[in-house]
């Protein structure tokens, strides 16, 4: 399997619902480091997996529609505890949606595969996988 990553970072604030998030249930920052990775088995016809620059500017606008944000303001998550699990999520779910309508490239429809790290700290990571 072969893949290419690239990387952006997005700074947020936020607060939790629930006990099991102790002092975090507080509104609070969060600064990320983001890591998408695409995966397909075969190389394309050019030798690539999916072209960089189109996959650091798709990955840039999916980070750019959440930086600087307050997620507790935002209606699409309302009610909803945005985990760093659950960001990896929504943001994986949104590069795909941009694979499917050709924003990466036509090359980029043979990718099987991508995932979304995001590094909380320099000890803590949490990461989303989907196939495409």
């Amino acid at each position: 399997m072969f893949s290419v990553t690239v990387r952006e970072h997005l700074m947020i604030a936020h607060s939790f619902h629930g006990e099991v998030f102790g002092p975090a249930q507080r509104l609070h920052g969060a600064t990320y480091l983001v890591d998408a990775t695409f995966r397909r088995p075969e190389l394309d016809a050019d030798n690539i997996v999916v072209d960089i620059g189109l996959a650091t500017r798709e990955l840039n606008a999916v980070v750019g529609e959440l930086n600087y944000r307050n997620l507790d303001d935002e209606s699409a998550f309302a009610g909803i505890n945005t985990s760093t699990e659950y960001l990896a999520k929504v943001i994986t779910d949104r590069l795909a949606d941009r694979v499917h309508a050709g924003a990466l490239g036509e090359g980029a429809r043979g990718l099987s595969g991508i995932t979304v790290t995001l590094h909380e700290s320099h000890i803590a990571w949490a990461s989303y996988e989907r196939a495409l």
